[in-house]
C-alpha cells in the first residue's frame, strides 16, 4: 500500500523511481496502482512527473 500523506509518498516514488524503475508508467504497473491517483496527489503540492529526469519535481 502507498503513503497517504503526499510528501511521504513525493519521496516513495522518487526512490523507487531512482532505484528500481525507467519509468513512472512501469512503477505504475509493476505495483497496481493508478497512474492519475498518483499525479492528482502530487500535484496537489505542486510537483509534477518530468521524464527526462524520471522524477516527480
Amino acid at each position: 500500500m502507498l503513503p497517504n500523506d503526499p510528501v511521504i509518498l513525493l519521496s516513495y516514488i522518487n526512490t523507487q523511481l531512482r532505484d528500481y524503475y525507467d519509468s513512472f508508467e512501469e512503477l505504475c504497473k509493476s505495483l497496481c496502482v493508478d497512474s492519475g491517483e498518483i499525479s492528482t496527489k502530487l500535484s496537489g503540492i505542486g510537483y509534477e512527473y518530468h521524464p527526462e529526469t524520471n522524477q516527480f519535481r
